[in-house]
This record gives structure tokens, sequence and C-alpha cells, in this order.
């Protein structure tokens, strides 16, 4: 029993110090890229956010990828949901209703 014990804390030991030196690790890359808070965060309180039309996903139109679209812009989250939304509607824009 007193083996069990030990090996978990030992296990627990050794996952708090790998986390501690990746984030050390992650800091380092982070200061010498010279743009610290490269991540962006949450918005600020009472910016609208946008849906994405591929994906689903909620983006802040000033940091999204965006697309003029019938007249009006359209965000996207990534580039993938932009081609991929630009893949399924090219078919669509060529036929007139």
């Amino acid at each position: 029993m007193t083996y069990l014990i030990r090996f978990l804390l030992l296990g627990l030991l050794f996952v708090l110090i790998a986390r501690s030196f990746w984030r050390f690790i992650g800091s380092l890359v982070e200061g010498a890229s010279g743009r610290p808070g490269s991540m962006p965060g949450p918005p600020a309180r009472g910016v609208a956010m946008v849906r994405d039309p591929e994906c689903g996903t909620f983006v802040v139109p000033s940091t999204a990828l965006a697309l003029a679209d019938r007249g009006g812009a359209i965000y996207f989250c990534s580039e993938r949901c932009r081609d991929a939304y630009r893949a399924r509607s090219a078919p669509r824009a060529g036929v007139s209703r």
C-alpha cells in the first residue's frame, strides 16, 4: 500500500515539474519573439461578436478574417474556414435567381 501511495505522489510530482518546465520554456520563447502576450485574451466586455458561417465559432470582427460578400462583410476564424466558404459558395455565385 505504501508503494502505491509513493508511486502516485512521485507521478504527481513529475507532472508538476514537467508543466513548470514547459511553461518556463514557453515564456522564454514568447519573450524571445518580441511579442509579449501574443496570445489574444478574451474580448473586452460589450464587444459585439459575429459568428463564422462555416464552423459556427464566434469571433471579434477587429481580429477576424473578413471577406466582402453581397455588399457586406463576412467574418471567419481562420483561413481554412474562409477558403471552405469560398469553395462552397463559388458554384452559387454564377447562378442568377
